[in-house]
């Protein structure tokens, strides 16, 4: 639900301090110096609004690469984009939005940005048109029609009566629209006239689009770069061996020139601490602890600070946890106040309520979550009724902070008859808990490596939504469904508060996911390196890139 309008006069003095400080060592930066960025993620796809894409580090790269009506500033809520397009209200009730892209906007190829792109995020996302592997239809299940001319700047988009969505900024911002011309041009049609025709005519070529919109995109060395080409003031240059994505300066751009010609995005890796040490990486944005201690060397600053992601377990809606009681004996048995403390944070009981509304943080500590605070290998025996139970508990590997949970978990449920085997490469995501390859998947929110959040708690409260594409759990609950579907277009706060103490106890027994604390951040940066701010949402540090500086 995010704080709705919050902290508007401190959004403008972060943003002017994040490029006011760049601003101030501008003049002693030189444009065609690399800078190196790690990420705590893997760079699979362009496709950040995809399952995979969702929960990897696309965000993190790519938030200057696709840019959109807005971006998430430092604090995590949404900043207008004039450079893009604005965005203006035309209706009240229903909702009514006029979208206005910007006469100069074009691609990387010369193609003009036109309404056609808005058009395919929404059909892609909207969960009407089927096929399409979105993580995330928050918002845009909610648009009745868009209105758009294919190949016109302009669209105007109408949401259902009744739903007044209050975070409709958060549609249509960075990273959540891809080139609909590079897709139309492969498959040899034009996309807005297949989506938005009569599905007994166009039902075949919406297939199409929606198998490519899942496939087109992903990343690996060699890839056909036309098919990738930027709305922002990046574009990729390369896919290295390995995984690193090098972006350089977009010569199409329109708006203010990156302050750097060359970035490196780097995967995350084992060697992150060595870099570091090494003093060969600029910019580090990893959950903290994933990388064991990272020390702040000399000629470094750092900072840890909490991000809108919960991690916590999430279990496989097939196999040994497929069943409510199951889950509830590992939930009773993983020592949550333990796992926490390590941590170096409190415990959380937030699913509906992840992204730092402080003033909503009180709602879901409800009675029926103090059972699961502390390990309890008897109630978790005799919810299994003295059966032994096997459970495999994986995440994206390597990750010291999140190794060390698995181990508490493994020792806290052994005497419960529980056993727990740990499955851990850089291959574990949402398709690995999809394909049965395992029971748990300890990420956060959504799946994610990083953060996982949108920075609105509205939005992130669809990964319990049934059939959201994020949900990977599948879970599915009519009441839940409704409460998430209110707190979308509700304003009141003491409503807001009502709905989620209204949830919590319906969750707690269902148990679909289990949170464990709020994943931290850690962010460093060279002090030679200009610019870089913290953002708690799955776009991190990469949210304004392109004013980084690195002094010579």
């Amino acid at each position: 639900m995010a704080a709705r309008g919050r902290r508007a006069a401190a959004l403008l003095v972060s943003v002017a301090t994040a490029v006011g400080v760049w601003s101030a060592s501008a003049c002693s930066s030189a444009e065609d110096a690399q800078i190196d960025y790690a990420v705590d993620g893997a760079l699979i796809s362009y496709n950040t609004t995809s399952v995979a894409g969702a929960a990897s580090a696309g965000p993190q790269a790519f938030a200057r690469t696709l840019t959109g009506f807005g971006y998430h500033g430092p604090d995590g809520q949404v900043v207008a984009d004039r450079d893009f397009g604005s965005v203006a209200v035309v209706g009240r009730a229903p909702l009514v939005l006029d979208y206005q892209i910007a006469d100069a906007a074009v691609y990387s190829d010369g193609a003009p940005i036109t309404c056609d792109d808005l058009v395919l995020a929404w059909a892609a996302q909207s969960g009407r048109f089927p096929g399409f592997d979105a993580a995330s239809r928050a918002g845009y299940l909610d648009i009745e029609r868009i209105e758009c001319q294919p190949g016109a700047r302009r669209a105007r988009v109408s949401f259902f009566e009744g739903r007044n969505i209050v975070g409709y900024e958060e549609l249509f911002t960075a990273t959540s629209m891809l080139p609909s011309h590079v897709l139309g041009a492969k498959l040899g049609l034009n996309t807005t006239e297949a989506l938005l025709g009569d599905p007994g005519q166009t039902g075949p070529a919406v297939e199409r689009i929606a198998q490519t919109w899942n496939t087109l995109w992903r990343l690996n060395h060699g890839v056909d770069l036309r098919y990738f080409p930027s709305s922002g003031p990046y574009k990729i240059d390369s896919v290295l061996d390995g995984g690193a994505v090098v972006l350089v300066a977009n010569d199409r751009w329109w708006g203010a020139k990156p302050a750097s010609q060359r970035i490196t995005v780097w995967p995350q890796g084992a060697d992150i601490a060595d870099r570091v040490s090494k003093r060969v990486v600029e910019v580090v944005d990893v959950a903290t602890g994933s990388a064991g201690s990272l020390i702040t060397p000399d000629g470094y600053q750092g900072s840890d600070t909490p991000s809108g992601g919960i991690e916590q377990l999430i279990f496989a809606p097939t196999g040994p946890l497929s069943e409510t009681p199951a889950r509830r004996a590992l939930a009773l048995c993983t020592p949550r106040d333990v796992i926490a403390r390590d941590a170096g944070v409190p415990v959380v009981n937030s699913r509906l309520n992840t992204a730092m509304d402080d003033a909503f943080d009180e709602a879901e500590n409800v009675p029926e979550a103090d059972q699961f605070m502390h390990a309890d290998p008897v109630a978790a025996r005799d919810a299994l009724g003295g059966k032994p139970l096997t459970v495999r508990i994986g995440y994206r590997a390597p990750n010291t902070r999140l190794a060390a949970v698995v181990g508490a978990i493994t020792a806290s449920c052994e005497p419960a008859g529980i056993t727990v085997t740990e499955v851990a490469s850089d291959g574990i995501g949402p398709q690995a808990l999809r394909e049965g390859q395992l029971d748990v998947l300890l990420a956060s929110t959504g799946g994610a490596t990083g953060s996982g959040s949108s920075g609105s708690s509205a939005v992130d409260a669809y990964e319990l939504f049934g059939g959201n594409g994020n949900n990977l759990s599948g879970y599915h609950n009519d009441q839940i469904d409704g409460i998430v579907s209110a707190l979308a277009v509700t304003a009141d706060p003491a409503e807001m508060v009502r709905l989620l103490r209204e949830g919590a106890p319906v969750l707690w027994a269902d148990m679909p996911t289990l949170p464990l604390y709020r994943q931290q951040r850690t962010l460093l940066a060279s002090k030679k390196t200009y610019g870089v701010a913290a953002n708690p949402t799955r776009w991190g540090a990469g949210w304004n890139m392109d004013r980084w500086a690195l002094q010579q």
